[in-house]
C-alpha cells in the first residue's frame, strides 16, 4: 500500500509540474490569472443571486439552486481543510510558479474548484444546452488552479466531486 501511495504522489506531482511549468505562457498567463476568478466568492455569489433575482422565471430557479448549493457546498471544504491540513504546492515544491498575492490557507480541497462545479451543475442539469460551454469554463477554472500554483490535481479533482455533487444533490432534492 505504502509504494502505491508513493507512485500516486509522484504521479500527481508530475501532473502538477507539467501544467505549472510546462505550459507556462504570457498568454496563458493573464488568462489563467483572470478566469481563475470566475470560481471566487464574489463572482460566484454574485452571478448566481443576479440570475435568481433578475432571470426569467426556469433560469432564476435554477440561479436559486446554484446559490444553495455554492453555500452548501463550503461546509465539507471547511472541514475537510481542517481536517487534512495540507500546505500549497507553491509552498512545499521550491519550483512552482505563481503569481501576485498566493492565498496561504491549506489547500485540500479546491474552494474555487468546488465552487464554481457547485454553480455551473445545477445550469448544466437544467438547461443542458450550456453544457458545451458551462463545461470548459468549468474545466479551466480547475486547471487555472495548478497552473497558478496554488493546488494539487487531488485537490482540483476532490473540489470537482464535491461541488457536483452537492449541485446534483440539491437539484435532485429540491423541493
Amino acid at each position: 500500500m505504502r509504494h502505491f501511495l508513493i507512485r500516486l504522489q509522484t504521479m500527481e506531482q508530475y501532473i502538477f509540474r507539467w501544467v505549472n511549468t510546462r505550459l507556462h505562457n504570457r498568454f496563458l498567463n493573464l488568462f489563467f490569472y483572470y478566469l481563475t476568478n470566475l470560481g471566487g466568492a464574489t463572482f460566484t455569489i454574485i452571478a448566481t443571486l443576479a440570475i435568481w433575482l433578475f432571470a426569467p422565471h426556469s433560469w432564476g430557479l435554477t440561479g436559486l439552486q446554484a446559490a444553495v448549493a455554492l453555500a452548501i457546498s463550503h461546509i465539507p471544504v471547511a472541514i475537510v481543510k481542517k481536517l487534512y491540513p495540507r500546505i500549497r504546492p507553491y509552498l512545499a515544491l521550491p519550483e512552482t510558479i505563481t503569481f501576485r498575492n498566493p492565498l496561504t490557507d491549506h489547500s485540500f480541497p479546491s474552494g474555487h474548484t468546488t465552487a464554481i462545479f457547485s454553480v455551473t451543475v445545477p445550469f448544466m442539469l437544467t438547461h443542458t444546452g450550456t453544457i458545451p460551454w458551462l463545461l470548459p469554463i468549468a474545466l479551466i477554472v480547475a486547471i487555472s488552479r495548478m497552473y497558478l500554483g496554488l493546488h494539487y490535481p487531488s485537490d482540483v479533482l476532490v473540489g470537482m466531486l464535491i461541488g457536483s455533487g452537492v449541485a446534483y444533490g440539491t437539484v435532485a432534492l429540491w423541493p
